[in-house]
């Protein structure tokens, strides 16, 4: 009892543990607020309605999946807006909201390690610059960083996969028995208020995780914290939404305040689950799991599978963990010098680390990510691991196949 009860007084002596905490509590706050505020009712009105935009479970799932691309800026934003966006259609036709989690969840990674200017691309510059300045290797840490994301076979196969699945709708694995819930959201086109109470608090989420990357990497968004930014932005979202809703006569002050605490409140269970898996992470790591697995896969290792051999020891070491940037951390530092000690290409053994940091991170049930991108649509974690994982499967077949073929043609 006394090691669980240090495990967790360290835990919450982290920074950066305590604002991933406060941003998803502070997530129940805003989507709480956006949803008393008749916005959703608004956007429902006008994307079906006004202009038939989605009129169907396909096109309710692609404009999900279609923000959850575009708005790469950090993988939980990603998915919340994602979620957000698409939570009230797939209520409106019954889409079951695993289906919307593996929507959320195949997009936020996926897009935020391919399109690296934001936290993701900060600590892989940073760990890549690490080995740099140790003499490991030498060139420009940009352009190394840029080489390896050509590279990220398993985000490119997901959204490939993420893609063909909500257009063509496949079910396959736990997908085909998921079913349709109602949600405690109710949308009422009849009160609806213009959809612009739910737009302009997102768009102003989107801008502020820019500015508070630019501000936390002192005028470099690459060197942007990102947990950090992520509750800054929250906080503020609040406060504008405070501004906006209370100026605009929305709401009063005391509905406002009553609304945000209650929504808070309703996610102090996802806060204290994602506490646990941050607290199992830390023992797998203490145990030294992942440099154990690269010692032995070190030994005997023929140059044409070590493309390969990393992508899958990355993504155990993800999976054990609960997450890809602490496999990134452990991970990098023993590629590259493998990759330098066999003479094998330096940027793919980099894009394998990435690929499978994501991967095992898609697959494990105690990844923030999984544990957001079910809160954002409202679904049971262990049902949405469940359903997604014959999909990140898929995916992560297809991206082994071409790290080996890399091996072999580089």
């Amino acid at each position: 009892m006394e090691a669980l009860f240090l495990l967790f007084i360290s835990l919450i002596s982290e920074p950066w543990i305590l604002k991933t905490l406060g941003f998803a509590v502070l997530v129940g706050s805003v989507m709480a607020l956006i949803e008393r505020s008749g916005g959703i009712g608004g956007f429902v009105e006008y994307v079906q309605h006004k202009h038939a935009l989605v009129t169907s479970e396909r096109s309710a799932l692609l404009l999900s999946y279609i923000i959850g691309v575009f708005i790469f800026i950090e993988s939980s934003i990603t998915a919340l807006i994602a979620g957000a966006v698409g939570k009230p259609l797939c209520e409106k036709y019954k889409v079951p909201r695993a289906k919307l989690a593996f929507v959320c969840d195949s997009t936020s990674a996926p897009i935020s390690s391919l399109i690296v200017l934001n936290g993701w691309g900060a600590l892989l510059l940073g760990l890549i610059s690490t080995e740099i300045g140790k003499g490991m290797i030498e060139g420009d840490g940009v352009e190394i960083l840029i080489d390896a994301v050509m590279y990220n076979f398993y985000a490119m196969s997901a959204l490939v996969v993420t893609f063909v699945a909500i257009y063509f709708n496949i079910n396959i694995g736990a997908m085909k028995t998921a079913s349709y819930t109602p949600s405690q959201m109710r949308v009422d086109i009849k009160h609806a208020t213009s959809m612009y109470y739910m737009i302009l608090p997102i768009v102003f989420m989107v801008v502020s995780v820019f500015v508070f990357l630019y501000i936390t990497g002192d005028g470099n968004i690459l060197k942007g914290s990102g947990s950090s930014s992520i509750f800054y932005t929250m906080v503020a979202t609040l406060l504008f939404m405070l501004l906006y809703y209370v100026g605009s006569k929305n709401m009063s002050f005391r509905t406002w305040s009553t609304t945000s605490y209650k929504g808070a409140k309703k996610l102090l269970s996802i806060a204290f689950i994602l506490l646990l898996a941050f607290g199992i992470g830390s023992v797998t790591s203490e145990l030294k799991t992942g440099l154990y697995l690269a010692s032995l896969a070190n030994e005997n290792l023929s140059i044409y599978l070590l493309g390969g051999v990393i992508f899958v020891l990355s993504a155990i070491i993800s999976f054990s963990t609960g997450t890809s940037w602490g496999t990134f951390s452990i991970m990098i530092p023993v590629a590259i010098p493998m990759a330098v000690g066999m003479d094998a290409n330096i940027a793919l053994c980099i894009g394998a680390v990435i690929s499978g940091g994501v991967f095992g991170d898609h697959c494990s049930p105690i990844s923030d990510t999984t544990i957001i991108s079910s809160l954002a649509a409202d679904c049971d974690v262990i049902e949405h691991v469940r359903t997604q994982l014959p999909y990140a499967l898929i995916s992560g077949i297809i991206a082994l196949a071409f790290f080996l073929l890399f091996s072999y043609l580089l």
